[in-house]
């Protein structure tokens, strides 16, 4: 996950007072008493003069390991951001979760899980470490393992398409090809470009060693979804790396939805041939 930095700047707006100075100096000259020259005002830049910049603010130490997390330098984020745990006690939960993302990029997933932990014991309404959790054991090859950590962060968050797709890949992992569907479709409903931009919200897996059978199974998911474009695109890639089963193909209720798009048609009279490596 790549943390978004907010850099607020404060603009600062110059005003001018006009103080009745004339009617005050004669209110001075009637009594006798000693009256103030009036202030003269403020300078105005010349015109074409560069006006000065407001002096930068210094960054904080989370912000630091953001952008270390940014620039992939992973062993200074982590550093930066046990510095900026420590000036808050150690007690903030984002930095936590932050924290372990760094760890998992280093694919030290013991740290990683402890850093999530953390952030899961100081906020029992943070989801986003469940789902995180998941993907380390994921990433391990331990999808089953992964399976209730996600299935946690979806009951924290069940609005959040990320960790119903990382749950759907780790159902596919285990063969269950009906609830990895399923999944992908209310991730795919959610937020449909959850396959392409990616959430900010919990870090997103990969499905390893991805085959035929598997792009097959998205395309149905995006035909289902009525997004014919996207379903003869991971059709054809399908095709490409060697799906040839024409009837599950015929027989889906779900292609016969797009069955009439052109793209479909041309696919289907001209199928692709194997690509081999």
């Amino acid at each position: 996950m790549k943390p978004t930095l907010r850099i607020c700047m404060l603009g600062v707006g110059a005003g001018c007072l006009l103080g009745l100075a004339g009617a005050g100096l004669a209110a001075g000259q009637q009594t006798g008493s000693q009256q103030a020259p009036p202030s003269p005002p403020p300078a105005v830049p010349a015109p074409g003069a560069a006006t000065p910049e407001p002096p930068k603010r210094e960054l904080t130490l989370a912000e630091r390991a953001d952008i270390f997390m940014a620039r992939k330098a992973y062993a200074d984020a982590v550093d930066y951001y046990h510095r900026a745990l420590a000036a808050k006690g150690r007690a903030d939960p984002a930095l936590w979760n932050r924290l372990g993302i760094a760890h998992q990029h280093q694919t030290n997933y013991r740290e990683a899980r402890n850093a999530y932990k953390e952030a899961a014991r100081r906020d029992k309404t943070f989801a986003e470490p469940w789902n995180n959790l998941g993907t380390t054991y994921y990433l391990e090859g331990k999808s089953k393992k992964s399976l209730k950590y996600y299935r946690q962060a979806i009951k924290l968050n069940p609005l959040n398409a990320s960790f119903h797709l990382n749950l759907g890949t780790a159902y596919y992992r285990q063969k269950k090809v009906d609830l990895a569907v399923e999944e992908y479709r209310t991730a795919l409903t959610l937020d449909p470009n959850v396959l392409t931009d990616r959430s900010a919200l919990g870090t997103v897996v990969q499905a390893r060693d991805a085959n035929p059978k598997f792009y097959f199974y998205l395309a149905k998911v995006f035909a289902s979804l009525g997004r014919a474009e996207e379903a003869v695109r991971y059709l054809r890639r399908a095709f490409e790396d060697g799906f040839n089963d024409l009837k599950l193909l015929d027989e889906d209720p779900d292609f016969k939805k797009i069955s009439e798009f052109p793209a479909y048609i041309e696919l289907r009279n001209r199928l692709p041939k194997a690509i081999k490596d």
